[in-house]
Protein backbone atom coordinates (compact mmCIF):
# COMPACT_ATOMS: atom_id res chain seq x y z
CA UNK A 1 0.00 0.00 0.00
CA UNK A 2 1.35 3.59 -1.20
CA UNK A 3 0.70 6.77 -1.18
CA UNK A 4 0.38 6.64 -5.07
CA UNK A 5 -2.21 4.34 -5.44
CA UNK A 6 -4.39 4.75 -1.99
CA UNK A 7 -6.77 2.64 -0.82
CA UNK A 8 -10.24 2.62 0.81
CA UNK A 9 -11.03 0.57 3.86
CA UNK A 10 -14.89 -0.15 5.02
CA UNK A 11 -15.01 -1.00 8.18
CA UNK A 12 -18.68 -2.71 9.34
CA UNK A 13 -20.94 -4.42 11.97
CA UNK A 14 -24.12 -6.03 12.47
CA UNK A 15 -26.64 -8.25 12.84
CA UNK A 16 -25.59 -11.52 11.26
CA UNK A 17 -27.95 -12.04 7.87
CA UNK A 18 -28.05 -13.49 4.33
CA UNK A 19 -27.05 -11.30 1.77
CA UNK A 20 -24.28 -9.12 3.50
CA UNK A 21 -20.90 -9.95 1.39
CA UNK A 22 -22.83 -10.21 -1.44
CA UNK A 23 -24.13 -7.03 -1.07
CA UNK A 24 -21.24 -5.23 -0.31
CA UNK A 25 -19.12 -7.33 -2.51
CA UNK A 26 -21.69 -5.75 -5.58
CA UNK A 27 -21.36 -2.41 -4.40
CA UNK A 28 -17.79 -2.26 -5.13
CA UNK A 29 -18.27 -4.37 -8.02
CA UNK A 30 -20.88 -1.89 -9.65
CA UNK A 31 -18.20 0.95 -9.18
CA UNK A 32 -15.10 -0.40 -10.97
CA UNK A 33 -13.59 -1.37 -7.29
CA UNK A 34 -10.57 -3.41 -7.07
CA UNK A 35 -10.50 -5.22 -3.55
CA UNK A 36 -7.07 -6.18 -2.22
CA UNK A 37 -8.23 -7.01 1.10
CA UNK A 38 -11.08 -9.10 2.27
CA UNK A 39 -11.88 -10.21 5.82
CA UNK A 40 -14.87 -11.04 7.96
CA UNK A 41 -15.70 -12.72 11.34
CA UNK A 42 -19.01 -13.77 12.59
CA UNK A 43 -19.57 -13.94 16.27
CA UNK A 44 -22.01 -16.87 16.55
CA UNK A 45 -22.77 -16.70 20.16
CA UNK A 46 -23.92 -13.01 19.44
CA UNK A 47 -24.97 -13.20 16.25
CA UNK A 48 -23.10 -10.21 15.02
CA UNK A 49 -21.27 -9.90 11.47
CA UNK A 50 -18.28 -8.07 11.26
CA UNK A 51 -15.77 -7.22 7.93
CA UNK A 52 -13.10 -5.38 6.96
CA UNK A 53 -13.06 -4.45 2.90
CA UNK A 54 -10.01 -2.28 1.13
CA UNK A 55 -10.16 -1.25 -2.34
CA UNK A 56 -8.24 0.68 -4.94
CA UNK A 57 -9.39 4.27 -4.91
CA UNK A 58 -8.13 4.55 -8.54
CA UNK A 59 -10.35 3.93 -11.37
CA UNK A 60 -12.94 3.60 -8.59
CA UNK A 61 -16.32 5.45 -9.99
CA UNK A 62 -17.42 6.91 -6.56
CA UNK A 63 -15.18 10.22 -5.73
CA UNK A 64 -13.87 9.49 -2.13
CA UNK A 65 -15.66 12.72 -0.93
CA UNK A 66 -19.07 11.24 -2.20
CA UNK A 67 -18.38 7.22 -0.92
CA UNK A 68 -19.86 7.83 2.53
CA UNK A 69 -23.39 9.23 1.14
CA UNK A 70 -23.42 6.25 -1.96
CA UNK A 71 -22.97 3.38 0.86
CA UNK A 72 -25.64 4.71 3.52
CA UNK A 73 -28.81 2.82 1.75
CA UNK A 74 -26.74 -0.16 1.70
CA UNK A 75 -25.39 0.43 5.97
CA UNK A 76 -29.29 1.45 6.68
CA UNK A 77 -30.91 -1.36 4.87
CA UNK A 78 -28.28 -4.06 6.84
CA UNK A 79 -28.81 -1.71 10.42
CA UNK A 80 -24.95 -1.58 10.22
CA UNK A 81 -22.17 0.71 12.56
CA UNK A 82 -19.57 1.36 9.82
CA UNK A 83 -16.71 3.56 9.26
CA UNK A 84 -14.75 4.62 5.73
CA UNK A 85 -11.07 5.43 6.48
CA UNK A 86 -8.46 6.16 3.90
CA UNK A 87 -4.72 4.98 3.82
CA UNK A 88 -3.43 8.42 2.86
CA UNK A 89 -4.50 10.13 5.74
CA UNK A 90 -2.61 10.17 8.17
CA UNK A 91 -4.11 10.35 11.87
CA UNK A 92 -2.78 13.00 14.28
CA UNK A 93 -1.19 11.37 17.82
CA UNK A 94 -0.74 13.06 21.04
CA UNK A 95 1.06 10.65 23.26
CA UNK A 96 0.78 11.09 27.16
CA UNK A 97 3.50 10.57 29.46
CA UNK A 98 4.43 10.62 33.13
CA UNK A 99 7.61 9.48 34.40
CA UNK A 100 8.59 6.37 32.46
CA UNK A 101 10.32 6.88 29.21
CA UNK A 102 10.43 3.41 27.72
CA UNK A 103 7.15 3.55 25.63
CA UNK A 104 7.63 6.91 24.76
CA UNK A 105 11.31 6.55 23.14
CA UNK A 106 9.73 3.69 21.17
CA UNK A 107 6.67 5.25 19.64
CA UNK A 108 8.91 8.00 19.00
CA UNK A 109 11.71 6.12 17.17
CA UNK A 110 9.44 3.69 15.40
CA UNK A 111 8.03 7.07 14.09
CA UNK A 112 10.75 8.83 13.06
CA UNK A 113 11.58 5.71 11.02
CA UNK A 114 8.49 5.69 9.45
CA UNK A 115 6.39 2.61 10.72
CA UNK A 116 3.92 4.36 12.00
CA UNK A 117 1.38 6.17 9.67
CA UNK A 118 0.70 8.96 11.93
CA UNK A 119 1.71 12.67 12.71
CA UNK A 120 2.37 13.22 16.27
CA UNK A 121 2.01 16.71 16.61
CA UNK A 122 2.38 17.05 20.68
CA UNK A 123 3.14 15.12 24.12
CA UNK A 124 1.29 15.92 27.21
CA UNK A 125 2.62 14.68 30.64
CA UNK A 126 2.03 15.16 34.25
CA UNK A 127 5.07 15.54 35.32
CA UNK A 128 8.49 17.99 33.96
CA UNK A 129 10.36 14.72 33.71
CA UNK A 130 10.48 13.67 29.79
CA UNK A 131 10.47 16.77 27.85
CA UNK A 132 13.67 16.35 26.99
CA UNK A 133 13.19 13.35 25.07
CA UNK A 134 10.42 15.19 23.00
CA UNK A 135 12.80 18.23 22.32
CA UNK A 136 15.61 15.35 20.59
CA UNK A 137 12.27 14.59 18.49
CA UNK A 138 11.50 17.91 17.66
CA UNK A 139 7.67 17.52 19.33
CA UNK A 140 6.05 20.30 21.43
CA UNK A 141 6.16 18.68 25.30
CA UNK A 142 3.34 20.07 27.26
CA UNK A 143 3.88 19.92 30.94
CA UNK A 144 0.21 19.80 32.74
CA UNK A 145 1.16 18.94 36.11
CA UNK A 146 -1.96 17.37 37.95
CA UNK A 147 -3.55 17.18 41.81
CA UNK A 148 -6.48 16.13 42.85
CA UNK A 149 -7.83 19.87 43.12
CA UNK A 150 -6.13 20.80 39.23
CA UNK A 151 -7.01 17.19 37.56
CA UNK A 152 -10.25 19.21 35.88
CA UNK A 153 -8.94 22.27 35.63
CA UNK A 154 -5.49 20.22 33.81
CA UNK A 155 -7.77 17.81 31.51
CA UNK A 156 -10.01 20.78 30.04
CA UNK A 157 -5.95 22.05 29.25
CA UNK A 158 -5.88 19.24 27.55
CA UNK A 159 -8.73 18.92 25.54
CA UNK A 160 -7.81 22.61 24.80
CA UNK A 161 -4.45 21.32 23.24
CA UNK A 162 -5.55 18.15 21.51
CA UNK A 163 -9.00 20.41 19.66
CA UNK A 164 -6.34 22.81 18.43
CA UNK A 165 -3.37 20.06 16.91
CA UNK A 166 -6.37 18.35 15.64
CA UNK A 167 -6.11 15.29 17.45
CA UNK A 168 -7.62 11.73 16.13
CA UNK A 169 -5.98 9.69 18.92
CA UNK A 170 -4.20 9.33 21.97
CA UNK A 171 -1.88 6.85 23.06
CA UNK A 172 -1.33 6.14 26.51
CA UNK A 173 2.71 5.39 26.56
CA UNK A 174 2.74 4.56 30.53
CA UNK A 175 0.23 7.74 31.63
CA UNK A 176 0.39 7.01 35.01
CA UNK A 177 -3.21 9.26 35.66
CA UNK A 178 -6.95 8.01 35.25
CA UNK A 179 -8.68 9.92 33.38
CA UNK A 180 -12.10 10.64 33.97
CA UNK A 181 -15.76 9.61 31.95
CA UNK A 182 -16.20 12.74 30.40
CA UNK A 183 -12.62 13.10 28.43
CA UNK A 184 -12.98 8.67 27.62
CA UNK A 185 -16.50 9.93 26.13
CA UNK A 186 -14.93 12.44 23.72
CA UNK A 187 -12.77 9.71 22.32
CA UNK A 188 -14.47 6.65 22.55
CA UNK A 189 -12.38 3.73 21.16
CA UNK A 190 -9.38 6.18 20.18
CA UNK A 191 -7.06 6.52 23.23
CA UNK A 192 -5.14 3.20 23.85
CA UNK A 193 -3.78 2.25 27.17
CA UNK A 194 -0.33 -0.64 27.96
CA UNK A 195 -0.50 -2.54 31.29
CA UNK A 196 1.15 -5.54 32.56
CA UNK A 197 -0.90 -7.97 32.32
CA UNK A 198 -0.76 -9.32 35.89
CA UNK A 199 -3.92 -7.56 36.71
CA UNK A 200 -6.05 -8.48 38.64
CA UNK A 201 -4.23 -10.70 40.55
CA UNK A 202 -1.25 -8.13 41.58
CA UNK A 203 -3.23 -4.68 41.51
CA UNK A 204 -1.34 -1.39 42.93
CA UNK A 205 2.50 -0.63 43.36
CA UNK A 206 5.12 -2.98 42.92
CA UNK A 207 3.57 -5.49 40.60
CA UNK A 208 6.93 -7.06 39.70
CA UNK A 209 8.20 -7.47 43.18
CA UNK A 210 4.32 -9.18 44.08
CA UNK A 211 5.13 -11.13 41.36
CA UNK A 212 8.48 -12.29 42.33
CA UNK A 213 7.28 -13.29 45.41
CA UNK A 214 4.35 -15.35 44.47
CA UNK A 215 7.01 -17.17 41.86
CA UNK A 216 5.27 -16.07 38.67
CA UNK A 217 6.25 -18.18 35.44
CA UNK A 218 4.90 -15.92 32.88
CA UNK A 219 4.94 -12.22 32.31
CA UNK A 220 3.05 -10.59 29.68
CA UNK A 221 1.48 -6.47 28.30
CA UNK A 222 -1.83 -5.77 27.61
CA UNK A 223 -2.91 -2.50 25.08
CA UNK A 224 -6.63 -1.82 25.11
CA UNK A 225 -8.66 0.67 24.66
CA UNK A 226 -9.78 2.94 27.35
CA UNK A 227 -13.27 2.83 28.69
CA UNK A 228 -14.89 4.82 32.09
CA UNK A 229 -13.84 1.38 34.41
CA UNK A 230 -10.08 0.54 34.84
CA UNK A 231 -8.32 -1.17 32.91
CA UNK A 232 -11.51 -3.11 31.56
CA UNK A 233 -11.83 -1.98 27.86
CA UNK A 234 -11.28 -3.84 24.38
CA UNK A 235 -8.08 -5.24 23.99
CA UNK A 236 -6.07 -4.82 20.74
CA UNK A 237 -2.92 -6.97 21.62
CA UNK A 238 -1.01 -8.81 24.40
CA UNK A 239 1.76 -10.75 24.53
CA UNK A 240 3.89 -12.89 27.56
CA UNK A 241 7.15 -14.32 28.14
CA UNK A 242 8.27 -17.17 30.34
CA UNK A 243 10.66 -16.81 33.20
CA UNK A 244 11.91 -18.70 36.03
CA UNK A 245 13.02 -18.93 39.58
CA UNK A 246 16.75 -17.41 38.12
CA UNK A 247 15.24 -13.95 37.31
CA UNK A 248 15.73 -11.07 39.53
CA UNK A 249 13.05 -8.25 40.34
CA UNK A 250 15.34 -6.40 37.71
CA UNK A 251 14.68 -8.96 35.01
CA UNK A 252 11.24 -8.93 35.95
CA UNK A 253 11.03 -5.24 35.27
CA UNK A 254 13.59 -5.33 32.05
CA UNK A 255 11.00 -8.04 30.43
CA UNK A 256 8.36 -6.59 31.08
CA UNK A 257 8.82 -2.93 29.86
CA UNK A 258 9.83 -4.66 26.95
CA UNK A 259 7.05 -6.36 26.35
CA UNK A 260 4.72 -3.16 26.68
CA UNK A 261 7.11 -1.51 24.12
CA UNK A 262 6.53 -4.39 21.95
CA UNK A 263 2.50 -4.44 22.16
CA UNK A 264 1.98 -0.79 22.62
CA UNK A 265 3.16 0.03 19.26
CA UNK A 266 1.79 -3.44 17.94
CA UNK A 267 -1.71 -2.12 19.10
CA UNK A 268 -0.96 1.48 17.66
CA UNK A 269 -0.20 0.20 14.01
CA UNK A 270 -3.06 -2.30 14.23
CA UNK A 271 -5.27 0.81 15.14
CA UNK A 272 -3.59 3.30 12.66
CA UNK A 273 -3.85 0.58 9.99
CA UNK A 274 -7.34 0.47 9.80
CA UNK A 275 -7.26 -3.27 11.54
CA UNK A 276 -9.67 -3.42 14.94
CA UNK A 277 -13.11 -3.13 15.01
CA UNK A 278 -14.92 -2.76 18.29
CA UNK A 279 -18.22 -4.42 19.28
CA UNK A 280 -19.42 -4.33 22.74
CA UNK A 281 -16.46 -4.94 25.03
CA UNK A 282 -14.32 -6.81 22.37
CA UNK A 283 -12.53 -6.58 19.54
CA UNK A 284 -11.86 -8.32 15.91
CA UNK A 285 -8.15 -7.63 14.92
CA UNK A 286 -7.93 -8.33 10.72
CA UNK A 287 -4.78 -8.90 10.29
Amino acid sequence: MSDVSPTATLLLSCPDQRGLVATVAAFLYEHDGNIIHADQHTDAEEGVFLQRVEWELDGFGVERDELADAFAPIAERFGMNWSLRFSDARPRVALFVSKQAHCMYDLLARYRMGELRCEIPLVISNHADLGHIAADFGIPYHHLPLTPETKPEQEAAALRLLEAHGVDVIVLARYMQILSADFVAGYQNRIINIHHSFLPAFAGARPYHQAHERGVKIIGATAHYVTETLDDGPIIAQDVSVVSHRDSVKDLVRTGTDLEKVVLARATRLHLDNRVLVYGNRTVIFD
